[in-house]
Formats: structure tokens, sequence, C-alpha cells
């Protein structure tokens, strides 16, 4: 057996929290402390993290630890920085989206993950999700162009109030969730994004940056495709879950448990994270019509997606894969670089937004 690979969580947050939870169950890793501003003080650790050696600073941690890999959980802002020292010190990295919060800062890391020969793994949870995989499979098949429209907006009470508010004085919603959906247009697509108007308003006084927004892209195969995302204690329950594909063959849609709130009232279920995640089925829809009657020559077809992993299985699954490329050493390329191309679109959303046009993609 190989020895595990030694791993430093940095930001134990609830996405932290879950992948220390993942490496905390794989034999494969171990982990050599945690990092957080405020860890001394932190008394709601769940109780198999409890005993892990604790740091406040994140450049003493990886200097007393000395680990194979650093997992960054942190606020956008510090992604990169942390990423590039943890690679300067020969440290694998998995990695929390966005990779950066501008373009120049998201190819650095790149390039130093190249530079190190090290592995760079993406948060990009829609990528080891079975219903997400199988949507993609399925709408690759409908012809081209495509029309894609997803969403996901998110009503913050309680917890979420606090979440939302510190996420929109990093980024704006559509660009920190945003890089999940337009990957997923461009694994659909397999084209190359031309052009992208984004609108955006400010409904929050309590929020530092505007808390709505949607963005348009426009793909040199001819397809389009938006993406709307809302956070905020006014955003609406109704339709916050849209994950639709159109194309001249028909449609396939993720439909999503319709039920408008949980019993816990503290927690809307438009934030519930598992609710991102988990959906009742994929119904795909054919376009075909009989010739003489006009009407469809096949029903819908409803593929149920009972038994889904829930938001810490899929936790589990991105830590399964990053000690997967570690130890076989798996290419990497393609997912590094579909991790850039999509900040470069929504980014340009934030900057079509700003500039009250349309931004055109080299």
């Amino acid at each position: 057996m190989p020895d595990p690979v030694k791993v430093l969580v940095v930001g134990v947050g609830n996405m932290g929290v879950s992948h220390a939870k993942a490496y905390h169950k794989f034999d494969g890793f171990e982990i050599v402390g945690l990092v957080s501003r405020s860890i001394h003080k932190r008394d709601d650790l769940p109780e198999e993290l409890a005993g892990y050696p604790r740091f406040d600073t994140y450049e003493t941690a990886l200097a007393e630890t000395s680990p194979d890999a650093v997992s960054i959980n942190t606020w956008p802002n510090t992604h990169a920085d942390y990423a590039i020292k943890a690679f300067n010190a020969g440290c694998h990295v998995f990695m929390e989206k966005p990779i950066a919060t501008n373009n120049e800062d998201a190819q650095k890391v790149v390039d130093a993950a190249v530079a190190a020969n090290r592995k760079l793994v993406l948060g990009y949870i829609l990528r080891v999700h079975p219903s997400w995989v199988k949507f993609i499979e399925v709408g690759k098949t409908l012809g081209k162009p495509l029309a894609m429209r997803l969403n996901l907006n998110q009503q913050s009470s309680g917890p979420a109030w606090g979440w939302h508010k510190n996420l929109i004085d990093s980024l704006i919603p559509i660009v920190d969730c945003g890089v999940h959906y337009v990957d997923v247009m461009c694994q659909l697509t397999g084209a190359n994004p031309v052009r992208v108007h984004g609108i955006g308003a400010k409904l929050w006084d309590d929020a530092a940056q505007q808390n709505y927004g949607h963005l348009h892209v426009t793909f040199d195969d001819g397809s389009v495709g938006w993406y709307e995302a809302g956070w905020g204690p006014m955003m609406s329950e109704e339709a916050f879950f849209v994950k639709d594909v159109v194309g001249p063959k028909g449609a396939v849609s993720i439909v999503a448990d319709q039920q408008s709130r949980g019993d816990d009232m503290d927690l809307s279920d438009s934030a519930n994270i598992d609710k991102h995640t988990k959906t009742d089925a994929i119904r795909l829809h054919h376009a075909t019509v009989d010739p003489d009657s006009k009407e469809f020559s096949k029903p819908d077809e409803l593929m149920s997606m009972a038994d889904e992993p829930d938001h810490q299985e899929l936790c589990d699954r991105e830590q399964a894969f990053f000690l997967k490329a570690i130890r076989e050493d798996l290419d990497l390329s393609e997912s590094m670089g579909a991790a850039v191309n999509s900040l470069r679109i929504v980014l340009a959303a934030e900057e079509s937004i700003q500039q009250e046009r349309a931004v055109t993609l080299d």
C-alpha cells in the first residue's frame, strides 16, 4: 500500500468541512492540519475533525506540516495566491471554484501547476454528478445548434443570509456560481464562446455588490445559452431551478423537487445545498412528429434519478478523483483549461454589465 497523501485543509466553512470529512474517511489521505483565521475559536467542528492540528495562518501551516497536497476552500480572492504558494512548496492542489478572480491569475495558477508537475483539481462538483453527466450526454444527441437555459436563484435567510452576503463581498453571483453552468454549456456544445452579454441589479442593501445577474453566451456553432443567479432575502422560490436544453431533435430537462419549502424554516429550499445537487428525474422530449397528423411520434421519456448521491457523497467523489489523479498521474489539461475558459466567460459577463455592452471574446 502506498503511503497516504498528507493533506492540509485550508478553510473550514461549509465546503471545507465537507472536503475534510472526505479526507478523514479515505485511507488514502491523512489530514495534517486545518487552517482558518478563527480556527482557535471554533467549537462547532464535527467530532471526527476536532482532533486535528489547527493553524490560523496558511503560510505557517504550509511550512510546519510539509503536506503532499493542499485543499483550498477559502474566499475566491485568496485562491490564486494560496494555490501558487502550494505549488511552489511541491504540493498537489484541490481548489474550490473559481480558480481565481481574474483571467491573468487563473492562467498563472495553471502555469504554476504545470511548472511544478503537480496536480490541480477544481471543485466543479457537477462533473462528478451522475445526473449532470447523463444530462450532458443526452443533450449532445439533440443536434445543433442548442439553446441552453440554466439558473440557480437562492433565497437568503438564517445561515444562508451570512453565506451569501460574504460571498457577494468577493464575487457577484453570476461569476461565483456561473462557472459551473457555463462549463456545462461548453461541454454540451464542444464549441467556442464568441460573445457574452450580461445584466445585473442590486436589490439587497446589505450586499456590497449586485446580488442578481443574467448572462447570455453565443457560441461559434450557433448555440446560445443563458444563466441566471440571484441571492438575497427578496429572491423568489418560484422557478429557482431551471435546467433545460433544447435542440432541433428535442429537449432534455432536469426535473427538480417542486416542493416550495421544507420543514426547516431557517433555510429555504433554494438555499439548501442538497436541493442544488439532488434531482427527481431527467425528462427527454422527442421533437419528431407524424408526417400526417403532426402529433408527436414518441412520448417523452422520464429517466428516474432516485438514490442519487447527496452533497457529502459528491464531495467524497471529488476527493476520490483527486486521489486517483495523484496516484495514477492523470492528465488534467482539459479540466484545467475548462476552468480558465469558464471563468473567462463569466468575467466577460461582469465586464458587459459594467460597460453596458456585449463583450466579444478572442
